[in-house]
């Protein structure tokens, strides 16, 4: 990372705090980390090319995949509830890519006229200059500041408040899922440790369900999902000239009953060596090798209570959908 670089578009005011290089050298250095030594594993913000973006996108839409629109009803029947138990007048959204639910909430804001300042934070620059000037002309009484970065590594350069005002930090669609346990507990501490006490958090969280019901999710029948997963070593071919064949590898999703989480992997099918040269890698695996490329985990109210009361936070209230599926959670900086 170089020094930030900040520009108007429109009425919208951007930062950018990534280098135009940092996609590659943060590729190479979680491919050396994950594939160099065992287990081995994907980081899942790797699926998300334009390929991969697409295909989530189809999966969202898939009658066997809920969270979005479960996450979708809350916002809809609880964001004016949020709004008055937030005190909030600036939103920011860690992630936000379109922010296309969060308008949800955002419009519950603009109606109490306390949308002061909407902070959107994401690496795709493209995406976040264009929902930028879209949500100045829906919301044109507030500051949109947009910020490129990446929010594992830049929580620490949120705006701060405005005097006498207070955040909301919108964490949503269940991404937190995507972290191991002691990953969670380091960015909800890294978080904590970038608000002013009184300060919200609101986050998505998927709930511990029936076995089967969490599999189907995940192992849709037109095999949307495999070809999303199976991606990611599309993604490797391209940036850094690797060699996979995409084609000998199972899709294997499970529900570790355990750590309570899918696992998303992919198994050879043959014995393999491919080369990574764009990481200086070659790889041997055995028939049934596995790569992890994302895990979901699954959470119980009380165990989000817990992890969040160890970062710093104080639950408000939570909220769930008709099928208590889903969870919003809103938790107070203590």
């Amino acid at each position: 990372m170089s020094g930030a670089r900040e520009d108007g578009v429109g009425r919208a005011r951007v930062s950018v705090l990534l280098d135009a290089d940092w996609a590659a050298g943060s590729l190479v250095a979680d491919v050396r980390r994950g594939l160099g030594s065992a287990p081995l594993r994907l980081p899942p913000k790797w699926l998300y090319d334009d390929v991969g973006s697409d295909l989530f996108d189809q999966i969202t839409r898939l009658p066997e995949y809920y969270p979005t629109e479960a996450e979708r009803a809350i916002l809809t029947d609880r964001a004016a509830e949020i709004v008055t138990a937030s005190g909030a007048t600036t939103v920011v959204e860690l992630g936000s890519g379109t922010s296309d639910k969060t308008r949800t909430l955002l419009d519950a804001f603009a109606a109490a006229d306390r949308l002061a300042r909407f902070v959107p934070i994401d690496v795709s620059e493209g995406t976040l200059r264009a929902a930028a000037e879209e949500l100045c002309a829906r919301y044109p009484r507030a500051r949109v500041e947009a910020i490129v970065g990446d929010f594992t590594l830049h929580l620490g350069q949120l705006p701060p408040n405005d005097p006498g005002a207070q955040r909301l930090v919108a964490f949503l669609g269940g991404t937190i899922g995507n972290f191991y346990v002691e990953e969670r507990a380091a960015f909800l501490g890294a978080l904590a440790d970038s608000l002013d006490a009184g300060d919200t958090l609101l986050l998505g969280t998927d709930l511990v369900k029936d076995a089967d019901r969490l599999v189907a999710a995940y192992h849709d029948p037109g095999g949307v999902t495999d070809r999303f997963v199976r991606n990611s070593l599309a993604v490797l071919n391209r940036e850094l000239g690797a060699d996979f064949d995409t084609g000998a590898f199972a899709y294997i999703p499970f529900w570790d009953p355990h750590l309570e989480r899918m696992d998303l992997r992919l198994r050879a099918e043959s014995p393999q060596r491919v080369r990574i040269p764009g990481a200086g890698l070659d790889l041997e695996l055995a028939v049934g090798e596995e790569i992890q490329v994302e895990i979901s985990a699954k959470f119980r109210l009380p165990g989000i209570a817990g992890e969040l009361a160890a970062a710093g936070f104080d639950v408000v209230t939570s909220w769930t959908d008709a099928g208590h599926d889903y969870a919003l959670t809103l938790a107070r900086r203590r």
